[in-house]
């Protein structure tokens, strides 16, 4: 079998609502699947875990005296 001779992929479904995926709004079937998964991604519904941070890192950094 060559590269030629290989079935094209089988569409994948749709992450928001499992229907099959459109061309154009890849990797979801429409529009208004692509602003719902956007709108999650906004909110922070999608979180990478990792460690906890120290409260006293998250602020700005601290800026140190200059000796004149």
């Amino acid at each position: 079998m060559t590269d030629t001779d290989k079935a094209p992929p089988a569409a994948k479904p749709c992450p928001i609502c499992g229907k099959l995926a459109v061309a154009r709004f890849k990797p979801f079937c429409s529009a208004r699947c692509a602003d719902i998964d956007l709108g999650r991604w906004l909110k922070g519904s999608y979180v990478i875990p990792g460690e906890p941070v120290d409260e006293a890192e998250e602020g700005a950094p601290q800026q140190r005296e200059r000796e004149d």
